[in-house]
């Protein structure tokens, strides 16, 4: 292999790398601040798009008389999978104050930081 084709393969790794998505990741939080705006994950090989859940209802265990509250969940996927997820969840975003609704969004570009209520 000659010293140009080398330096080219090296080049194009390094530019997969630094053109890698970044999305926010977190988990069931309670809040749009903190785990979910600090903590970055670079995507897999494959993974195009950011996808973010926001559910509202009470607590995951049952409880009576339990108070209904945000829950926020970001990670990275790819356009299918997250089109088919937003899909499945469109019936039940109703934005409701008092029934438990589930709302999923796709997006791209700088980590996409912000509520889809």
């Amino acid at each position: 292999m000659s010293g140009s084709a080398l330096a080219c393969l090296i080049f194009l790794a390094l530019a997969d790398t630094c053109i890698s998505l970044e999305c926010y990741v977190c988990d069931n939080q309670e809040d749009n601040k903190g785990k979910c705006v600090t903590t970055i994950q670079t995507c897999n090989y494959g993974e195009d798009v950011c996808l973010t859940e926001i559910s509202w209802g009470s607590t995951p265990y049952w409880q009576q008389g339990a108070l209904k509250q945000y829950y926020i969940s970001k990670q990275c996927s790819t356009k299918d999978r997250c089109a088919k997820y937003r899909s499945k969840n469109m019936g039940t975003c109703t934005h409701i104050w008092y029934q438990d609704w589930r709302c999923s969004e796709c997006c791209k570009g700088d980590r996409c930081n912000y509520y889809i209520i």
